[in-house]
């Protein structure tokens, strides 16, 4: 496998399995971190262990100049075949309660963070005439999630991002698609206690938490050439649960 993926946000959860998945599948990878370079070097030195070759690179992918300059650096690997969006940030709070600070840097992230770098990985990928984006939402992007109103719509957000850069660039080879997990063990939702998960799993027909290699595998799969005629699809990893 010749290419380049980068993953933003790789230095844990979802994040973290894709970074390892694509490296077994013969991917260079650029493990993108904003704030852990501890945890995302052992990321990167977990990859080299497989003889795979990787990189870390820094950039809070809230900013477009930062963005940029990340892109740039990824020219030494010969520039990004793949982009996984995954960075993302989470605050459970009631409406009431969500200061006009938390909604936008919510959405800092979630939204403006896939939209700056989408833009930055174009030029490469159209040029190529071939390319692959991949967007991370989650279940309550499309089913909300009660006192997580600002997650929820910025997850939403992303749906309807990917639904149209899909048409956008399928002229030029490109495809755009997006997994929305449920229920996933990650630090996310290390907050939850045993009896809210629980909960949570009578509710999930498949009845457990999902991990982030099941994420992952799916990501994968959208990367790959066997989903060459699959784009502007939102794939749900969630363990059955019914999205109406």
């Amino acid at each position: 496998m010749n290419q380049t993926v980068l993953i933003t946000g790789a230095s844990r959860g979802i994040g973290a399995a894709c970074a390892e998945e694509f490296a077994k599948r013969g991917y260079r990878v650029i493990v993108n971190y904003n704030q852990n370079k501890k945890a995302a070097e052992a990321v990167c030195e977990k990859i080299r262990a497989l003889g795979g070759v990787c990189m870390c690179v820094q950039a809070d992918v809230s900013d477009a100049e930062q963005v940029q300059k990340m892109f740039e650096k990824a020219e030494a690997l010969g520039g990004v075949d793949v982009l996984v969006n995954n960075a993302g940030i989470a605050k459970t709070a009631m409406l009431c309660d969500t200061t006009p600070e938390l909604w936008h840097s919510i959405f800092a992230t979630n939204v403006d963070g896939v939209y700056h770098c989408c833009r930055a990985a174009l030029s490469h990928m159209v040029s190529k005439k071939h390319g692959r984006i991949i967007n991370l939402s989650s279940m309550w992007g499309q089913v909300g999630a009660s006192c997580e109103s600002a997650y929820s719509a910025a997850k939403a957000a992303v749906i309807g991002f990917t639904k149209a850069l899909a048409k956008e660039l399928g002229p030029s080879g490109i495809t755009v698609n997006c997994v929305a997990p449920g229920l996933i063990d990650t630090d996310m939702n290390a907050h939850l206690s045993a009896e809210d998960i629980e909960a949570f799993c009578e509710e999930i027909p498949l009845g457990t938490v999902g991990t982030p290699a099941q994420v992952a595998a799916a990501v994968c799969f959208l990367a790959s050439e066997e989903a060459s005629y699959v784009t502007g699809q939102v794939l749900s990893v969630n363990g059955g649960c019914v999205i109406v």
